[in-house]
């Protein structure tokens, strides 16, 4: 009756619970999960859904990437992807459209290292001569002085 990785999951929820100091029974009902069930997970009994280790990650105040990959459900590689795409968009100072070229940026090195499992044709290379792209602005002083 093993199960792929779940004890793993079930020793780190343990620890990251005792380290919030918090009761297997306060995380169950922050969580909004039953005790028992919650009991079984961190011994290994039970693999979660996605959807409780999100409750569960919200309630640690972790990262749920962390539980899916503990749990199976995510690999390394695709938690690391996520999580730069998550810090890119949460960053509150820089704007939306610098945040979408930066995810362009990383997109695009992430297709010519051969990371990217996205299917269809990969965008153009800008050109990374000395003189950089250039694209409007992409760091261009304004030549307007009053």
């Amino acid at each position: 009756m093993a199960s792929l990785n779940v004890g793993n999951l079930g020793d780190y929820l343990r620890e990251q619970r005792r380290n919030a100091q918090l009761s297997l029974r306060q995380l169950a009902e922050a969580a909004g999960v039953s005790n028992p069930y919650l009991s079984q997970i961190e011994r290994g009994l039970r693999k979660p859904s996605a959807e409780v280790l999100q409750q569960v990650a919200k309630a640690l105040r972790i990262s749920a990437e962390t539980l899916y990959v503990r749990a199976g459900i995510l690999d390394e590689q695709e938690r690391d992807e996520l999580e730069t795409r998550a810090v890119i968009l949460a960053d509150p100072s820089i704007n939306e459209r610098q945040k979408q070229v930066l995810l362009q940026i990383y997109e695009s090195f992430r297709k010519e290292n051969g990371l990217d499992s996205a299917s269809g044709p990969a965008s153009a290379p800008q050109d990374t001569t000395a003189d950089g792209p250039r694209t409007a602005g992409a760091g261009d002083a304004d030549p307007k002085t009053d």
